[in-house]
């Protein structure tokens, strides 16, 4: 599926994608390829199928299935059927950015829970290492609290520009 549109915009969403799959891969610790379909899907008009992903991208299926999984498991992408059609389609979230921060929140949620079980099972361990675990778990215990708070807020802004649509 070409990303043309009649303006002529087509240079500009490639120049976005190929910015994409630079820029938020590298910063998102993501191959590529996962920028550009981020890219791709962001500046889609219409939810796209796996096969119109891959044909955007110039990628294999399985290359365009395992970047729409990494995308819907950092809460920036869904995966549904439309009605009366037999194959899934996929689409850029409305709330992105609230599935995005969601997704860091559970992240630093679980490796709090880890930080806690590694204290404890580090009882034990000279003071230098349990030291260690303890600014581990101190660390996490901070940012899952303020990214409660900051999700919470963001939450509430994007809902409230959501009412006043």
């Amino acid at each position: 599926m070409s990303l043309a549109v009649e303006d002529g915009g087509s240079h500009a969403r490639a120049s976005l994608v190929a910015e994409f799959g630079l820029h938020v891969g590298r910063a998102m610790g993501w191959p590529p390829m996962a920028g550009r379909a981020a890219g791709v899907l962001m500046l889609s008009e219409e939810p796209l199928t796996l096969a119109q992903l891959r044909d955007a991208l110039g990628a294999s299926t399985g290359s365009a299935s395992e970047m729409t999984r990494l995308l819907i498991t950092n809460g920036t992408v869904e995966r549904f059927k439309e009605p009366g059609r037999r194959q899934f389609v996929y689409r850029w979230r409305d709330d992105a950015w609230v599935g995005c921060l969601q997704h860091v929140l559970t992240a630093t949620t679980q490796l709090r829970e880890l930080a806690e079980r590694a204290q404890d099972h580090g009882a034990r361990l000279p003071a230098e290492q349990r030291g260690r675990l303890r600014e581990m778990h101190e660390y996490y215990r901070f940012m899952v609290r303020h990214l409660e708070a900051l999700l919470a807020d963001y939450t509430a802004r994007w809902e409230a520009s959501q009412a006043q649509r």
